[in-house]
């Protein structure tokens, strides 16, 4: 199952509450300032129990001390959708620029992303550019999963279903850019799982070989994968990454540091989403060591991770039992101890 050992190496933080008020704020991304402050942009759920239809914005909070501490929060982008708007992922741009990525909520049949771009480091945003404008039906993104190439492709990876009443339900996909995100185009393949499994919840990671890897949630006990050798057109066939996981999303980053990838997950069989588990990869996602455990109170469940690495750590941000926003930021060292 891992192990832990963090002990005093680690700073957290319940850094959004849920309350009477927001009685749910999850799916967080953080992205580093040009002047070093961090920028927080979460979901924040603001009526009727925080359900996934209730009604919600995407807040901001800014920290200028690393994350230690987080100003009042403000609205990011007001609530657009008949029932919301969700799942704050923030990307910077080869150009320059900060890219927004949300969806806009309305109804079991209706779920569609939406971007938006911000020249001035998050003070103001450009109008919202549909992605999926002629694709009808529902879409799912997560929270810190945009990525642009090193050819300067923007992926969005998504899943999509007719409606969430819909069986089988998720496939996944990528959505793709050329031109920062101004036009954007659906990829050749989707990638669905065998009877009786979804394939939702997708990430990616550029592989060192310039492959793309997509990563996704299933009901089959194991995260699986596909790869693309066109950049995000094509996928090739799903397959088990290996790593036991119940029905719950993952995230992969890249360490800037060493090379390597991280990944964040619940490392169980299920059902519940306990504990939160980081492993490290030395050869692309191939295979996994030296896990360590960041959460393991069975009391609460935990999950819809982010990893934002700033110098020498990576803040971590997730939901706890479903509620509230919880910030830990540990040394990247400590993953190879």
């Amino acid at each position: 199952m891992g192990r832990s050992g963090l002990g005093d190496r680690a700073y957290e933080l319940v850094v959004c509450p849920a309350s009477e008020k927001n009685p749910r704020n999850t799916e967080a991304d953080i992205i580093e300032l040009r002047d070093g402050r961090l920028l927080l942009g979460y979901t924040e759920f603001y009526h009727y129990g925080g359900h996934d239809m209730a009604p919600a914005r995407l807040a901001g909070r800014i920290s200028e001390d690393r994350g230690r501490t987080w100003s009042e929060a403000f609205t990011i982008q007001e609530n657009i959708g008949a029932e919301n708007v969700m799942e704050a992922d923030l990307l910077r741009l080869k150009s320059g620029e900060i890219a927004l990525f949300f969806l806009v909520k309305n109804s079991e049949a209706d779920c569609h992303p939406y971007m938006r771009r911000s020249f001035d480091e998050g003070r103001t945003w450009t109008e919202t550019v549909p992605i999926a404008k002629f694709h009808p039906g529902y879409f799912t993104l997560n929270n810190d999963r945009a990525l642009q190439l090193s050819n300067g492709r923007i992926l969005l990876p998504a899943a999509y279903t007719p409606n969430v009443w819909a069986w089988p339900k998720l496939v996944s996909l990528c959505f793709y850019s050329d031109d920062n995100g101004r036009t954007w185009y659906e990829s050749r393949d989707t990638v669905s799982l065998l009877p009786g499994s979804t394939a939702e919840e997708p990430g990616v990671v550029e592989l060192r070989d310039s492959r793309v890897l997509m990563w996704m949630r299933t009901s089959l006990g194991h995260v699986y994968k596909s790869y693309s050798p066109d950049a995000g057109e094509a996928w090739t066939r799903p397959e088990s990454m290996g790593v036991v996981s119940p029905q719950s999303p993952q995230t992969i980053k890249r360490i800037p540091a060493t090379g390597d990838l991280l990944v964040v997950w619940n490392n169980t069989p299920g059902p519940r989403r306990v504990p939160l588990t980081a492993a490290v990869s030395r050869d692309e996602g191939l295979t996994w060591e030296n896990p360590k455990n960041l959460e393991t109170d069975d009391r609460q469940t935990y999950s819809y991770p982010s990893i934002t690495f700033v110098d020498d750590e990576a803040l971590l941000t997730y939901y706890c039992d479903h509620r509230s926003l919880k910030l830990k930021i540990v040394p990247i060292d400590w993953f190879y101890e």
